[in-house]
């Protein structure tokens, strides 16, 4: 009897401790579940950033200075349309010698469609974003903008070092050339390595050069176009009076000039007529006589 007390009595107590666990765990998930998520502030007081916001940022780009270690090539090419291009030209070559630029080629076309005005401006690299940015407020309509950036940092100094190198390697030919070379062969051979060693010093001071002026002038090309309104061209054109009459005096004179140059080229001739004519008058007034 006492031992069928003590295992109802176990089971219960298994009982209640899994009910228990049960409840907690209930609680603990409702509790989780409950957990309410803080309503973040939306700020709604932002501005668009609007179309012609951009030059500002363009601005604030163009402060970005480039650190002068570096060497970089920019470029760039953009399409704008204008309400004038003569006018827009005008104003661009303006600025561009404000800043020490210059026109490269120009290029202009006109059409029954639209005026079209293509040029190249070689400016220096620190001018490069404030001339983008002053020709950028002067037009309508950005078609496209292309700006590029070419790090040749490495290839600079690639070439310095080389060329320093090469430098050293001449001033030890010459000095072999002037102290150690004796025999015509000695003599012919130093000079030979000393003519190719300033070749190659030469290419490389050349392509210094070259990439020197590419990182201090940057390039932009520029297009610029205005549309006009379109007029058929006549099957055929009527002159007006004005017209025909100059085209009457013009010709007029040219029968002038014509006759005038006959006589000149004819002159023999004419000369022995006049001779004749008066011979014969004579004859005639000798008879009548």
């Amino acid at each position: 009897m006492n031992a069928i007390l003590e295992k109802t009595t176990i089971k219960f107590l298994v009982i209640m401790v899994l009910l228990i666990s049960l409840m907690a765990c209930s609680e603990n998930r409702t509790y989780k579940e409950s957990l309410a998520i803080p309503a973040a502030d939306i700020d709604e007081s932002y501005e668009g950033v609007r179309q012609t916001d951009d030059y500002a940022l363009k601005s604030e780009v163009g402060m970005n200075q480039v650190p002068e270690d570096l060497k970089i090539i920019k470029s760039a090419s953009a399409r704008y349309k204008v309400k004038s291009v003569k006018t827009t030209t005008r104003k661009i070559k303006r600025i561009a010698q404000k800043y020490g630029a210059y026109i490269s080629d120009l290029r202009f076309e006109n059409n029954l469609y639209q005026k079209e005005n293509r040029f190249t401006i070689k400016i220096p690299q620190q001018h490069f974003d404030v001339m983008m940015d002053s020709i950028g407020l002067m037009v309508d309509f950005v078609e496209y903008e292309n700006i590029t950036t070419k790090d040749v940092t490495e290839e600079y100094i690639d070439i310095q070092t080389r060329l320093k190198t090469k430098m050293e390697v001449k001033t030890r030919y010459e000095s072999i050339l002037r102290e150690n070379a004796i025999t015509i062969e000695d003599i012919l051979a130093t000079e030979d390595k000393l003519r190719i060693i300033q070749e190659e010093i030469e290419s490389a001071q050349g392509r210094l050069k070259y990439l020197t002026n590419k990182v201090s002038y940057s390039t932009i090309q520029i297009d610029l176009y205005e549309t006009v309104t379109y007029k058929e061209e006549p099957e055929s054109y009527s002159k007006t009076f004005l017209a025909k009459g100059k085209e009457g005096l013009s010709s007029g004179w040219n029968i002038i000039e014509t006759l005038i140059l006959g006589l000149i080229y004819i002159w023999p001739l004419t000369l022995i007529g006049i001779v004749l004519v008066v011979v014969f008058r004579k004859k005639f007034r000798k008879r009548k006589v």
